[in-house]
């Protein structure tokens, strides 16, 4: 298993930026893909982004395309995503989460079930 800890939430007015971290431990974390979701009050976590073991391949859910950016440090053990033009629909906590295996089709990232560890999540909050 991994121990996973994201930081880096907060509050930003609309337009604004954030990034968040995503520190690993437990396991080696240039062996497995990672994953970013989120979960707003009264709706179930969906997917936001994810990216392969060697960061080679990102994937991003339509919401955010375009304004959100994946990535990863495997020296440091740690994955970011880069928040630009946030808005206030983007306002959840975030999760971030460690794959089972390696996959590499869209779908298979965007699955919850595909994923086997999570941390305790940071909020986001976004003004309007």
């Amino acid at each position: 298993q991994v121990q996973l800890v994201e930081s880096g939430g907060g509050l930003v007015q609309a337009g604004g930026s954030l990034r968040l971290s995503c520190a690993a431990s437990g396991r080696t974390f240039s062996s497995y893909a990672m994953g970013w979701f989120r979960q707003a009050p009264g709706k179930e976590r969906e997917f936001v982004a994810a990216i392969s073991w060697s960061g080679s391949s990102t994937y991003y859910a339509d919401s955010v395309k375009g304004r959100f950016t994946i990535s990863r440090d495997n020296a440091k053990n740690t994955m970011y995503l880069q928040m630009n033009s946030l808005k206030p629909d983007d306002t959840a906590v975030y999760y971030c989460a460690s794959a089972r295996q390696q996959y590499t089709t869209y779908r298979d990232y965007t699955g919850n079930y595909n994923y086997n560890s999570w941390g305790q999540g940071t909020q986001v909050t976004v003004s309007s």
